[in-house]
């Protein structure tokens, strides 16, 4: 199991941080941002392989923003090399 940690760019959101196991997604937590909507995408995705969240997520935006707290996580995963 790997640990990353990543700093979004351009949501509310501060880090996000999640561990990837066999291209597995697990022990996803954000700091900051809305908590209760980034606590429920955690539990969604939890155990989930990082290609179908990224399939899933990618793209998504906030309000006026050209992303979200989502598609910040998609772009972490796929730093990580998942």
């Amino acid at each position: 199991m790997s640990n990353h940690s990543y700093t979004p760019r351009g949501v509310c959101a501060r880090q996000i941080d999640f561990d990837l196991e066999d291209g597995l997604v697990r022990n996803v937590r954000f700091v900051g941002g809305c908590d209760g909507n980034l606590k429920a995408i955690a539990k969604l995705i939890e155990g989930k392989p990082a290609d179908e969240i990224i399939a899933l997520l990618e793209g998504n935006t906030c309000g006026p923003r050209t992303t979200s707290c989502a598609d910040q996580l998609t772009r972490a995963l796929r730093e990580a090399g998942a």
